[in-house]
């Protein structure tokens, strides 16, 4: 089997979550090619030294990533550090000649992902994409076959949210997170957006407007010495959308909602689809069951079904037990190797995010900023 060598920027935790993916990657079957973890850097030594104690093949360690692009054996990257640096890290991999998985937003703003943008149009012999697990949820990939068989009909409305309530302490000390200078204007949209936006914008579904209400519901928190100081990014989002079914050409309501401080919900993802003819929605806080409705004279009733670990990528796993977010990790490298090796992914929701539907998601972010600032809805 081909092994893809990798090197990871960012050894926190996406990183070694990368690393467990890679040590069982034996869980898969019919897979092109491996990856393999030959190269790390970060500016903690305990955690390369955690790859080091964990991944055998690791046989460098620096804490100047312009070392690992420079190691010839590297062929790929994994690469998870706060936004303010995408746009230089994200470049220098590509101009160096090394395939890309980015994490979320791709550049700190609009202008940070315009520069990465035109810098992948500039290399297309290297292959990039983003970090986003949750549509390899069996569940959401019933949903995609349901997309692309028509099943709902005209479309009449679609919800996208992830919501969790890790800053519902207000006494929690505060991180890069709620700093502009890190993580951006965008707050909670650019940390958390592209979970919720990957699946409509992969069904087509891209807004064509919105209003946008953002919420700072936390403006102190303490620093690591107890001093409270400002936290300067959004909490919380709500966008409402306009779109279009491009099967009937009708528009319709788009809700996209990214929480950092949501009561009761400890990390939980959700998706429903409204259509004339049928209806479904999951939410990872009972990830096995998958609602749906059909329209077929009786009785408008919804069905629960459970869906096990039936993924878009086999594995040794029984049909009949449950799907975790490590196998939504391990769903996600697949799909990034297979289409690296392949030139295309198995099917049309089996695929990482793209460079051009990141990108959409500036537009959005950034008109969600205006909206909220002015009080009005903004074109995207």
């Amino acid at each position: 089997m081909r092994k893809v060598k990798f090197g990871v920027i960012g050894c926190s935790l996406m990183g070694r979550e990368f690393a467990s993916a890679v040590a069982r990657w034996c869980h898969l079957e019919d897979m092109p090619a491996k990856p393999e973890i030959v190269a790390v850097c970060d500016m903690s030594e305990d955690l390369m030294n955690w790859f080091e104690n964990a991944l055998p093949t690791v046989s460098q360690k620096t804490k100047d990533y312009k070392e690992l692009l420079a190691n010839e054996e590297v062929e790929a990257v994994y690469c998870a550090v706060p936004h303010n640096l995408h746009e230089q890290f994200y470049c220098d991999i590509i101009k160096a000649g090394k395939h890309l998985l980015g994490e979320k937003p791709f550049g700190i703003d609009k202008k940070a992902n315009d520069a990465i943008t035109a810098c992948v149009k500039e290399h297309p012999d290297i292959f990039v994409r983003d970090s986003s697990q949750f549509p390899f949820f069996p569940a959401m990939q019933r949903i995609g076959k349901m997309i692309e068989e028509g099943a709902f009909g005209q479309i009449l409305e679609v919800t996208s949210a992830f919501k969790h309530s890790s800053d519902i302490n207000p006494m929690k000390t505060i991180n890069w997170k709620r700093m502009i200078n890190f993580n951006g204007e965008y707050g909670c949209m650019g940390d958390l957006g592209m979970h919720t936006c990957h699946m409509p914008f992969r069904a087509g579904w891209y807004p064509n407007n919105v209003r946008a209400i953002l919420s700072n519901v936390v403006k102190e928190r303490p620093d690591k010495e107890g001093k409270m100081v400002p936290c300067e990014t959004w909490d919380n989002a709500t966008l409402l959308c306009e779109s279009v079914d491009h099967k009937t050409d009708q528009p319709f309501p788009m809700i996209i909602q990214t929480q950092r401080i949501a009561p009761g919900e400890t990390n939980s993802w959700s998706f429903e689809v409204k259509g004339m003819k049928g209806c479904a929605r999951w939410c990872s806080k009972s990830p096995k069951i998958l609602e749906t409705m059909v329209y077929d004279g009786g009785d408008q009733a919804w069905r629960a079904a459970d869906v096990g670990w039936m993924p878009a990528y086999k594995g040794i796993t029984g049909g009949i037990f449950e799907f975790g977010f490590s196998d939504a990790i391990m769903q996600m490298w697949a799909a990034f190797i297979h289409e690296l090796v392949e030139g295309k992914p198995p099917a049309k929701f089996a695929g990482c995010v793209t460079p051009d539907e990141v990108a959409y998601s500036h537009r959005l972010f950034t008109a969600a900023l205006k909206s909220q600032k002015n009080g009005t809805t903004e074109q995207v």
